[in-house]
């Protein structure tokens, strides 16, 4: 996993992707010792809150539905830290 070389600071994660979905990412980097520490931001055009109680539960800090607010956003990741 790229993830584990380069341990970014934050990650912004989509759920439609190709190959596996961003929920399914999400679990597998939140539940990695090496990685569970990198916070999740999912930020999707899946707008159900049965989509963002299950983005939380994966693993994600926060939960965003695009378009997304750049202020909304900064505000999100200032709360991270």
């Amino acid at each position: 996993m790229q993830i584990k070389a380069d341990k970014p600071q934050l990650i912004l994660m989509d759920v439609v992707m190709p190959g596996k979905n961003g929920f399914q990412v999400t679990r597998a980097i939140a539940r990695d010792p090496e990685t569970r520490d990198i916070p999740i931001i999912i930020c999707t055009s899946k707008d159900q809150e049965t989509d963002r109680i299950w983005g939380l539960r994966q693993g994600a800090r926060d939960y965003l539905v695009k378009p997304i607010d750049a202020q909304a956003l900064l505000s999100k990741i200032a709360a991270l830290g």
